[in-house]
């Protein structure tokens, strides 16, 4: 499954949807559903998380969703197609990040052996999008911890927001090294060591351990650029597709 003598070239942000939602004493939080797509030295592209099921159920009171995607209408926008993708990265199987993971059945696909195996179990967590990420035509390569797909394309093992889930480390020839935390650090603000969980996030030692462990990833690597993961504030300042990181 691995790629040989390829490096990632460049990182395309998608941006499915953005919400505001309200808070007390007039404030609001920005927040964005992304995803996001690499295309390697060799050609290859792998997209990283597929975003919303279309049928999932609106939360009560929840603001309408602006500017709203789907990953297939993003990748159209690159003039590419589902059968163009190489391999799907899955961060984990929340309905907001495997609703359209059926779409790419030719595609391999990657996740944390712990998470697969959870979510194959049963876990009433993951039954909203099961059809999308359990469909018989998908394939599947279940990994163990820090994972090198290939030079410059980690996968970190990141639980906490929910078990097995997984982070991407990338390094770019002209941006340099990339941290996506997706759910493992939502917002900016959260990425401390002493940060509080969310009541989306499964286990909050495990989170505060991995958001140490992405600190210091951050710090060990250099990273140029952290996107974290539902931050609507920092994505107004990140460039996104069909604009690049490189």
């Amino acid at each position: 499954m691995k790629l040989e003598n390829v490096a990632p070239a460049k990182l395309y942000l998608f941006s499915l949807s953005t919400a505001s939602i309200p808070l007390p004493r007039g404030q609001s939080l920005e927040m964005v559903l992304p995803c996001y797509l690499v295309e390697t030295s060799g050609g290859h592209h792998i997209l990283i998380d597929s975003g919303m099921a279309p049928e999932a159920p609106r939360l009560p009171q929840a603001p309408p969703s602006k500017d709203q995607k789907t990953v297939l209408e993003c990748l159209s926008g690159l003039h590419l197609r589902p059968a163009d993708i190489d391999i799907v990265i899955c961060t984990h199987f929340d309905v907001d990040h495997a609703g359209f993971h059926d779409s790419f059945p030719n595609s391999q696909f990657v996740v944390q052996r712990q998470h697969y195996e959870l979510a194959r179990s049963g876990d009433p967590r993951f039954a909203i999008a099961r059809p999308h990420w359990d469909h018989p035509d998908l394939h599947y390569t279940q990994v163990e911890g820090d994972t090198e797909l290939f030079p410059g394309f980690t996968l970190l093992e990141t639980s906490g927001h929910a078990p097995g889930h997984q982070s991407v480390l990338l390094r770019l020839p002209k941006t340099g090294s990339v941290l996506l935390a997706i759910d493992a650090v939502v917002m900016e603000k959260l990425f401390t060591p002493e940060r509080c969980a969310w009541p989306s996030d499964h286990d909050e030692g495990q989170l505060r351990a991995s958001t140490r462990k992405l600190l210091q990833v951050a710090q060990h690597e250099n990273v140029a650029l952290v996107v974290f993961g539902h931050d609507g504030k920092q994505w107004q300042t990140l460039k996104k597709a069909p604009d690049v990181y490189d």
